[in-house]
C-alpha cells in the first residue's frame, strides 16, 4: 500500500458528461391507442432530478390516430405535467377541475393522496404534438390533498456568444435565465422549451445541483459536443454549470429542457401509481378496481367508463435503483 500516492490529474473526455437516452415506442392508454415516444423511465435511467415519466408524442395527424382517448384513470403520489405544441386536449378530473390543455399553457395536476382524470383531444383540431410529464413527489407531502396549478409562460429572447438573436424559451416550471414560472413544486425543478433558431448555439447558464435532461422535439441537436435525434434525450448530471445547445440542422429545433436536484427516495413506479413499498401498489390497485372513494368519480363520465388496472406482476414490486448522478 502506497502511504502517499501519487496524485495525478484526470482529463474527462469532451462526451463523459453526457449520457444519450433512446426511446421506445408505446400506446397511451390502450392497446389500440395512439403511440407516443417514452425516455423516461429506462432500464439505465429512471429520473431527472423527481422528473420520473417523460413522453413525447406527435405531430400526428388525428384523422390517423384517434387523437387522445383517455379515459378515467387514476394516479397516486406524483404530479402530471401537459405541454403541448399542437392541438387541444380537455382535462377533467375527480376533484371537479374541467380545464383545456393548449399549446403554450402549462397544467399541472397533483395527485396525492388519489385521484382519478380523463385525457380527451377535441374534434376542432387537425394535429396533436407535445409532451406528458410526471414528477414524483417527496414522502413528506406524497400523500397530501389534490390540487391544480396552471400557468402561461411569456417567450423571452435566446441569445447567441455574440449577442444575436438565437431563439426563444418558455420557462414553464422553476427559474431559467433570469425567467421564472408562477409554479409551486415540492422539489426544486426545471421544465423549459426551447426554440432554437437554425445554426445557432446557446449556452445557458444552469444550477449546477441538478441534473438535467435535454429531450429533443425536432431532427438533430448537440449538447455539449454530443449528437442526439428526434426523441431522444442528453442527460448530463450535476456539476457544470453552463449546457451548450447547438441546432446544426436548417430548421427551427425545439427542445424540452428538464432539471432538478437529483432524488434519492426510493420510489416503485407501476402503471400510474408511484408508492413506496409493494404493499401499497396492490391496495392502490385494489382500490382503484373496487372504484373506491380514494379516486373519486370523474365529471362527465358515467361509471362504467374507466380503465381497468392491468393484472400485477407474480414478483415483488421492489424500487427501481437508481444509478448515481453523472457529472
Amino acid at each position: 500500500m502506497e502511504a502517499e500516492p501519487a496524485e495525478v490529474e484526470c482529463v474527462a473526455d469532451p462526451s463523459a458528461g453526457v449520457e444519450v437516452i433512446e426511446p421506445r415506442l408505446v400506446p397511451l392508454g390502450g392497446i389500440r391507442a395512439m403511440k407516443v415516444n417514452r425516455t423516461l423511465p429506462t432500464r439505465d435511467r429512471s429520473m431527472v432530478g423527481a422528473w420520473c415519466f417523460a413522453d413525447h408524442y406527435g405531430p400526428e395527424p388525428v384523422s390517423q390516430s384517434g387523437g387522445m382517448q383517455v379515459l378515467p384513470h387514476p394516479h397516486t403520489g406524483l404530479q402530471t405535467v401537459s405541454w403541448l405544441f399542437e392541438g387541444e386536449i380537455e382535462h377533467r378530473d375527480s376533484a371537479g377541475v374541467q380545464a383545456m390543455v393548449l399549446p403554450g399553457q402549462m397544467n399541472l395536476m397533483s395527485a396525492g393522496h388519489g385521484i382519478s382524470h380523463s385525457e380527451i383531444s377535441t374534434d376542432r383540431i387537425e394535429m396533436l404534438h407535445g409532451v406528458q410529464l410526471w414528477v414524483a413527489l417527496p414522502d413528506g407531502v406524497r400523500d397530501a390533498e389534490s390540487g391544480f396549478q396552471h400557468y402561461e409562460p411569456s417567450a423571452v429572447g435566446l441569445t447567441d456568444s455574440s449577442g444575436d438573436d438565437a431563439g426563444t424559451m418558455r420557462v414553464f416550471v422553476g427559474e431559467l435565465g433570469g425567467s421564472a414560472a408562477d409554479i409551486v413544486t415540492a422539489t426544486p425543478l426545471l421544465g423549459a422549451e426551447l426554440l432554437i433558431r437554425p445554426g445557432a448555439t446557446v449556452v445557458l447558464s444552469v444550477d449546477r445541483t441538478f441534473e438535467h435532461g435535454v429531450l429533443l422535439d425536432t431532427d438533430a441537436l448537440e449538447v455539449d459536443g454530443v449528437a442526439i435525434g428526434r426523441a431522444s434525450m442528453a442527460y448530463v448530471g450535476p456539476g457544470p454549470e453552463s449546457l451548450e445547445i447547438a441546432n446544426p440542422t436548417g430548421e427551427v429545433a425545439r427542445v424540452i429542457l428538464l432539471g432538478g436536484e437529483p432524488f434519492y427516495e426510493d420510489i416503485i413506479m407501476w402503471w400510474n401509481f408511484v408508492g413506496r413499498t409493494h404493499e401499497e401498489i396492490v391496495a392502490y390497485r385494489e382500490e382503484w378496481q373496487a372504484r373506491a372513494e380514494r379516486f373519486g368519480m370523474v365529471d362527465g363520465w358515467d361509471r362504467e367508463d374507466w380503465i381497468p388496472a392491468p393484472p400485477l406482476p407474480t414478483t415483488r414490486l421492489k424500487p427501481r435503483k437508481r444509478p448515481r448522478p453523472r457529472g
